[in-house]
């Protein structure tokens, strides 16, 4: 009776979100349905087949346990993705693109630094993470520190292979009009790279949030959403858990959101911005 009762939900949700879609808000309202047909699933199925709280809360749980601890998942929210990600987010980007314009002038450091840079990046973080954390403290500066490491090398890799993307007839153009270095370099190079740039930059926004969190698992003081998660599965505080997953979720969304509207608006002319719009 339960399945049926799921399945019978599933298919009349399913008919409204093929209708909302093909209406004319559907570009924005087909998504937000579609979320909260999942949460009215999960939810159904947690209640209706009691599933216990330490193997899945329902999202009522999480909700509940978000609103009773605000100020805890707020230290949190600051300590992990303010302080950690944020600040290695913004060091190992700047320092990412800005090698990467010496890296794009000169073959040897293209040759000698290139490889060096995908070994690191393969370098799992478990193990990368407890090294950083006894070098620089069990504050969110080691935090910091994890995130410039994974940050770095996708922003170069991306920002050298963007200022490559250019044709020898439009670099004997700039010349033919007599343009300086900086001047191929500015209206040339760097807007040739800028989509490359900012798809290293999307990546990097991801990578930022789940290196400070793994970070934490390996030292930090009693904040973070890394030691809330680790410190909440011990005590089998699902709920508690879930909600400083779900945090975690929305920061990262609306940062990846973020960069991608700033892509938007000083890449408009590149054709992938245009078939969108």
């Amino acid at each position: 009776m339960n399945l049926i009762v799921i399945l019978g939900t599933w298919a009349a949700l399913w008919a409204l979100n093929v209708r909302v879609a093909r209406s004319a808000a559907g570009g924005w309202a087909a998504p937000i349905l579609f979320g909260l047909t999942l949460l009215i699933l999960w939810e159904l199925t947690v209640r209706l087949f009691a599933v216990p709280t330490v193997i899945l809360p329902a999202p009522s749980q999480i909700a509940t346990a978000i609103a009773a601890n605000l100020p805890t998942l707020w230290a949190d929210f600051v300590q992990t993705v303010l302080k950690g990600a944020l600040s290695g987010w913004l060091i190992g980007a700047g320092a990412g693109i800005a090698t990467g314009l010496l890296v794009a002038r000169s073959d040897f450091l293209r040759r000698g630094l290139l490889p060096v840079g995908n070994f690191v990046a393969a370098l799992p973080i478990v193990g990368t993470a407890p090294i950083l954390v006894m070098w620089f403290g069990f504050g969110w500066e080691s935090k910091a520190a994890v995130v410039v490491v994974m940050v770095f090398f996708p922003v170069l890799v991306n920002t050298v292979a963007g200022l490559a993307d250019t044709s020898t007839m439009q670099r004997d153009l700039m010349r033919t009009y007599g343009a300086s270095a900086g001047q191929e370099l500015r209206y040339l190079k760097l807007q040739a790279a800028l989509p490359f740039i900012f798809n290293g930059l999307k990546i990097a926004t991801t990578l930022a949030l789940i290196g400070a969190i793994v970070a934490e698992f390996f030292g930090s003081p009693t904040l973070g959403m890394g030691f809330r998660i680790s410190t909440e599965v011990g005590r089998l505080n699902l709920p508690m858990v879930w909600a400083s997953i779900v945090v975690a979720a929305i920061a990262g969304s609306l940062s990846y959101g973020a960069i991608a509207a700033l892509e938007k608006r000083l890449t408009f002319w590149h054709p992938s911005q245009r078939a969108r719009g």
